[in-house]
This record gives structure tokens, C-alpha cells and sequence, in this order.
């Protein structure tokens, strides 16, 4: 399984992209005419700045990190330029939990945390999409078959 953050991290992102189109078509139609062309200029670059930073930025970051659930391993990769990334043993994995707020809950994700036998701190992974399914999946994968029966299991995947 493979599977990259929730589109949540992208609402932010989404908005500061709104505002800034806003505020520059609002600052062009109020532009007084001896500022121009020059005052166009340094408007695009102002805004152009401000959306690498705030909007493309993000982006690239979201894109770039991804989470990769296979049967002997848990991947995790990110980073635009310097990539990082982490590689978890599942037979060293101890605890598989999930942790969801309101938000989360409405949106469909949470917190994925893995203890391991090695770490002190749990491995978090932030904003996975459908967690409990991932959580279902790598408990399988740790412990074994769970011993809930085949008629919960299927009614929770209908949900």
C-alpha cells in the first residue's frame, strides 16, 4: 500500500492562493496610472515570491512525501531537494495505534503511531488517509490475523 498525506495539508495552501489573487486584482484596479508599467512589475513579483513560498512550496512537500506499507517493511520518504527517509521492520514493531481529532474524523485521516522495540519515541505519521484501514492493515501485517470475526471486518470496509 502506498499512500501520500491527506489533501487536508493542501487547504491552506489553497487559500493563501485565493487571497493573493484577490488582493492582486484588487491592487491592479486601483493601481494609479503613473505607476505603471513598473508598479505591475514589482506587484507580479511580490505575488510570484509570496506563491512560491506560501502555495508551490507546500505543494512540492505534500507531493513528496509518501508512506509505503509493504509485508516485511513501513517506508516513509520526503523532502524536495534532500529526500529523507525512514525504514521500519515490521517484526520490530511492538504497538500500532491511531489517534483521531474532529477534524480528522470528518476528513476521512489521523495520526498513525508505531512503537518499536529499538525507539523510545514512537515512529508518528501525520495526516494518513483512511487510518484505520492502514491501522487494520499493519496490525494484520505485525500480529497476525486479528481475531475479530470476517462479519465485522466486512461490515466495517462497507462503511
Amino acid at each position: 500500500m502506498r499512500l501520500r498525506t491527506h489533501g487536508k495539508a493542501l487547504a491552506g495552501p489553497v487559500v493563501v492562493l485565493l487571497v493573493l489573487a484577490a488582493a492582486c486584482g484588487v491592487t491592479v484596479a486601483t493601481m494609479p496610472a503613473e505607476l505603471e508599467p513598473w508598479g505591475w512589475y514589482g506587484l507580479a513579483a511580490l505575488t510570484g515570491l509570496a506563491a512560491l513560498a506560501w502555495v508551490v512550496v507546500p505543494f512540492l512537500r505534500w507531493r513528496s512525501t509518501t508512506y509505503t506499507v509493504t509485508t516485511h517493511r513501513l517506508v516513509t520518504r520526503s523532502g524536495i531537494l534532500a529526500r529523507r527517509g525512514h525504514d521500519v521492520p515490521l517484526d520490530r514493531v511492538v504497538d500500532v495505534r491511531y489517534e483521531r481529532s474532529l477534524s480528522d474524523r470528518l476528513l476521512g485521516c489521523g495520526t498513525l503511531l508505531l512503537q518499536t522495540a529499538s525507539e523510545a519515541t514512537p515512529v508518528v505519521l501525520p495526516d494518513v488517509p483512511d487510518v484505520r484501514q492502514v491501522h487494520q492493515l499493519v496490525s494484520e501485517l505485525v500480529f497476525g490475523v486479528q481475531d475479530a470475526p470476517q462479519g465485522a471486518v466486512v461490515e466495517e470496509e462497507r462503511r
